[in-house]
């Protein structure tokens, strides 16, 4: 199948807006890392992966790969590969359109992103809802989940906000899948249920990286996050 890709660079919020969230909160865990993508521009790798956040190293970089049905990051094969080069546990994410077929667009990731051994599991990051009622959406978000997870061999991560989270995803179904949560500004999350990274700001800063970055932490240990990563079949 050919795939007519275009690329659409959106305004960023103005940096005055997260300028006055400027004090970052650092919650507990000394596993840490990024999530970038073209936004970040040019990235010094060299610098970047000695860098350190909160006093520990970067564990991990997630990039972004997709949107949509035929938006590629214009940085994803660039950002994916010095990941690897500088031994940086990495992963590839797909931001979801409400206004296209949740499966096409599956198929769309699985096309462009080859995840390798030791990768990290591929996320679907979901920030809007679009003209789709919650079940609509729900239902789309499962193909995705389940198209994803068939390909790669590995439950996908959903990424999705505390307040999304709670007004539109409240099903049992989504506990199957590790939950990646945006809550930004606070010491301590809100959130009762199970997760597995939490992206407390968008307005950090890492030495290799100009302007600002996501920061995330992991639930758990460095040891834990290898397990998380694709496996070897026997």
């Amino acid at each position: 199948m050919l795939f007519i890709v275009r690329t659409v660079i959106i305004p960023r919020f103005p940096l005055w807006n997260k300028a006055m969230h400027s004090h970052v909160q650092y919650p507990d865990g000394t596993v840490r890392g990024i999530d970038i993508s073209h936004y970040q521009d040019e990235i010094d790798w060299e610098v970047l992966r000695n860098a350190r956040i909160h006093g520990a190293p970067l564990s991990f970089i997630y990039v972004k790969a997709t949107e949509g049905t035929d938006i590629i990051d214009e940085n994803f094969n660039q950002n994916f590969y010095n990941a690897k080069k500088n031994n940086i546990l990495r992963g590839a994410y797909h931001f979801y359109s409400p206004q296209s077929s949740a499966a096409e667009q599956a198929k769309f990731f699985c096309k462009i992103v080859q995840l390798d051994e030791s990768d990290l599991p591929p996320v679907l990051d979901v920030e809007k809802i679009g003209d789709l009622s919650p079940a609509q959406l729900c239902k789309e978000l499962k193909i995705w989940l389940r198209i994803v997870e068939e390909h790669y061999h590995i439950k996908p991560v959903l990424y999705a906000s505390f307040k999304f989270r709670q007004k539109y995803l409240q099903t049992l179904e989504f506990d199957k899948n590790p939950y990646w949560i945006a809550h930004y500004y606070v010491d301590t999350l809100a959130y009762k249920g199970p997760w597995h990274f939490w992206q407390h700001t968008d307005a950090g800063k890492i030495d290799g990286v100009k302007g600002y970055v996501d920061i995330n932490v992991f639930n758990g240990t460095y040891e834990d996050l290898i397990n998380m990563t694709i496996q070897r079949e026997n």
